[in-house]
């Protein structure tokens, strides 16, 4: 947190709280409640590390849909990511972005 408020004094960068700070660690929480349960669900079920694995893969894709539809990322952001033109393509076809 220091360094960005020395980044902010310095070099005069504009960085909102809500889309850099609040948006991400309610990401984190969604995915971490949904991975707990898809854990808590298939131990029963399942051996513990292949409920293990499963719950990491989900937590994976989780944290990347929280991302998508709280639009921690602009349109911009997403086109320079490797094929981020098609990237942008699905998400205005789902009307997302």
């Amino acid at each position: 947190m220091i360094s960005i408020m020395a980044l902010k004094r310095t070099i005069k960068l504009k960085l909102g709280v809500r889309r850099f700070v609040i948006k991400p660690i309610l990401a984190t929480i969604i995915m971490a409640i949904c991975s707990y349960f898809i854990y808590s669900l298939l131990l029963g079920i399942i051996a513990e590390k292949l409920a293990t694995i499963i719950a990491i893969v989900s937590a994976v894709v989780i944290y990347a849909l929280a991302v998508v539809v709280l639009r921690v990322f602009t349109k911009q952001e997403i086109k320079m990511l490797p094929a981020g033109n098609k990237i942008c393509m699905i998400l205005e076809k789902l009307k997302i972005y």
